[in-house]
C-alpha cells in the first residue's frame, strides 16, 4: 500500500509535457501582486525611513524641534543618542534623538530691549502677518 501512494506522489502529471510559459503564466498574477506591495508600501516606507535619520542627523544646537510626544522647544545640546530641549526659561528636558518627530526650523532668538526678554523673529513676523490680515486673536 505505502509502495503505491509513494509511485502516485512521484509521479509526473499529465499535462507536465507542455512548455514552460504556462507555469510562469500561473505566477504572473503573484508576481504582479508582489510589484503591487513594493511600489505602494515598501519603497515609500523606506524613503520616509531615510528622510527621518537624515533629519536626525542634521539636529543641531538652536534649532525648533518637536518631539512625538508634542512637547515643543529649542535644542540647547546635542549628544550622541540623546538631545537636551529648552522647553521654558528654566526647564531643560533630555530625549532621545528617535524621540524627535520633526524640526520646524531654526530659532533665532533676539533679546528684545524693552523688555528683556527672548523673542523668536518667526513669531514677530506671524504676527504682525496677522495683524495685517486681521486674524490675530490677541
Amino acid at each position: 500500500m505505502k509502495s503505491f501512494a509513494l509511485s502516485l506522489l512521484m509521479a509526473a502529471p499529465e499535462g507536465s509535457s507542455s512548455t514552460g510559459g504556462a507555469a510562469f503564466l500561473q505566477f504572473l498574477p503573484f508576481i504582479a501582486i508582489i510589484a503591487i506591495f513594493y511600489f505602494l508600501i515598501i519603497r515609500p516606507q523606506n524613503k520616509k525611513q531615510k528622510e527621518t535619520q537624515r533629519m536626525l542627523d542634521a539636529l543641531k544646537k538652536g534649532d525648533r524641534v518637536i518631539t512625538i510626544g508634542g512637547v515643543h522647544g529649542v535644542i540647547q545640546n546635542v549628544r550622541d543618542h540623546s538631545v537636551i530641549i529648552k522647553v521654558d526659561d528654566n526647564v531643560k528636558l533630555e530625549f532621545n534623538r528617535s524621540a524627535i518627530s520633526s524640526v520646524e526650523s531654526a530659532a533665532k532668538e533676539v533679546k528684545d530691549e524693552k523688555s528683556g526678554k527672548l523673542e523668536d523673529k518667526q513669531d514677530e513676523k506671524s504676527e504682525e502677518a496677522g495683524e495685517a490680515d486681521g486674524v490675530n486673536d490677541k
